[in-house]
């Protein structure tokens, strides 16, 4: 089964000529990457129509990331009109930990980290192994389901759950939370869209009120809930009480997204590579006890994120007039980093739109870098390790059933259904 198709180099020129991320065709939402290629070869810092810049070379992203005296994530000016004064998502996205500079983003990242230390992240591995076995244990009794809803989905939703503290019976909103709020994020953003986004922010400050006020009559552990840490502070030092709530909404919604889209997404590439799904198979059938499957399992995970990056686009707004790539970006500049684009740049990665599991060096950048860097990549990490590892032991022969759903968006890569049997 093709899941994704071709392009024809021509078609993907014809795209790249024209190039608008509020404008984008069917067939580059199928297949963004022989568009991304020809961008990268030909117009690699490309003036946008609306006058924004677009970055599609692994080093010139790598530049922005480390120089952020000179780019800034703080998305007041460029979110301001796009989502109006006073509506829920603007003061969503301009207080959230990914959309700020310092000091907040360094507040609030040193609070959540204090929660997701190596320790801490290694005691959640048998839980995880416990969820994934019962979720693996409802398909088998159906003979399949869907990849994405059935199985992706629901792993983030635990884990992230159980991290701050949300009952299990109050979780169900959360993923159709979630989807509204990024899908806000699109370059190009619907009356729908932005209808549903403020209604989800909404929404999901109202419960997140309650959740709050609870755990500040029963605070849990610190050292695990990442909820208590926000409302406790550090040093004397607290969030208000905007940034708590805003920056919960971050937390559940970031290490859902796009650990869905790392899970689902690999689980379909291997039905689209079975010479690398093979040899994946092989060693998890040599060590059924899994061992020795660490490095093999993280050198794969790496890799489906670096060729199916989940976070496709990143922001940043030029503070100063600066220089990136051989071109000059004056002061206020906004800049667009397409890091599916750089994540399959031949000057960085051999091969790079071949699917190997073995890759070495992988310098990939969908967690980003510098500063940014995401907060839970070694928890998204144990959780694809974890996920692939045990579906592919279980389910060494399933297939998909029909053709998967893609999520039809540009920055967040994924699928919405993927039906699958298991063989």
């Amino acid at each position: 089964m093709i899941v994704t198709p071709p392009m024809d180099p021509a078609r993907a020129q014809e795209i790249a000529a024209g190039f608008d991320l509020r404008a984008l065709p069917p067939d580059f939402y199928a297949n963004p990457y022989p568009v991304y290629a020809a961008l990268r070869a030909h117009e690699p810092v490309r003036r946008m129509p609306d006058g924004s810049w677009l970055l599609t070379r692994h080093a010139d992203l790598v530049a922005v990331y480390r120089d952020a005296q000179a780019f800034s994530s703080d998305k007041q000016v460029e979110f301001t009109p796009k989502y109006g004064e006073g509506s829920p998502l603007l003061a969503h996205h301009t207080t959230s930990l990914v959309f700020n500079d310092p000091p907040l983003h360094t507040r609030v990242r040193r609070l959540m980290m204090g929660a997701l230390t190596r320790r801490a992240i290694a005691g959640m591995e048998p839980g995880l192994v416990v969820l994934v076995d019962s979720l693996l244990d409802r398909i088998a009794a159906r003979d399949g389901g869907d990849l994405v809803e059935d199985f992706a989905a629901a792993i983030p939703v635990e884990i992230i759950g159980n991290l701050l503290g949300v009952p299990h019976t109050e979780r169900g909103p959360l993923r159709d939370w979630s989807l509204a709020i990024l899908g806000a994020l699109e370059p190009r953003l619907t009356p729908a869209q932005e209808e549903a986004g403020n209604r989800a922010v909404v929404e999901m400050l109202d419960y997140l009120r309650g959740l709050v006020a609870q755990r500040r009559r029963q605070p849990g552990d610190p050292e695990h809930d990442v909820l208590t840490r926000l409302i406790q502070g550090d040093g004397g030092e607290q969030l208000s009480e905007h940034e708590l709530l805003q920056n919960c909404i971050f937390i559940l919604n970031a290490g859902h997204e796009t650990t869905t889209n790392l899970i689902g997404n690999a689980l379909v590439a291997l039905q689209e590579w079975p010479a690398q799904k093979a040899a994946l198979q092989a060693a998890i059938d040599r060590d059924p006890q899994g061992v020795s499957l660490e490095p093999v399992l993280s050198a794969a995970v790496d890799e489906f994120l670096r060729f199916e990056s989940s976070n496709q686009l990143g922001n940043r707004r030029a503070v100063r007039a600066c220089e990136v790539g051989g071109t000059r970006f004056e002061e206020g500049a906004l800049v667009t980093l397409c890091i599916g684009a750089a994540n399959r740049d031949p000057a960085v990665f051999d091969r790079p739109d071949e699917l190997d599991l073995a890759r070495a060096d992988n310098r990939h950048l969908a967690f980003g870098f510098g500063i940014h860097q995401c907060a839970g990549l070694s928890l998204a990490r144990l959780e694809g390790r974890v996920a692939i590892g045990r579906f592919l032991a279980r389910f060494p022969g399933y297939r998909l059933a029909a053709p998967p759903t893609r999520g039809g968006r540009a920055r967040f890569r994924g699928f919405l259904h993927a039906p699958f049997t298991i063989g």
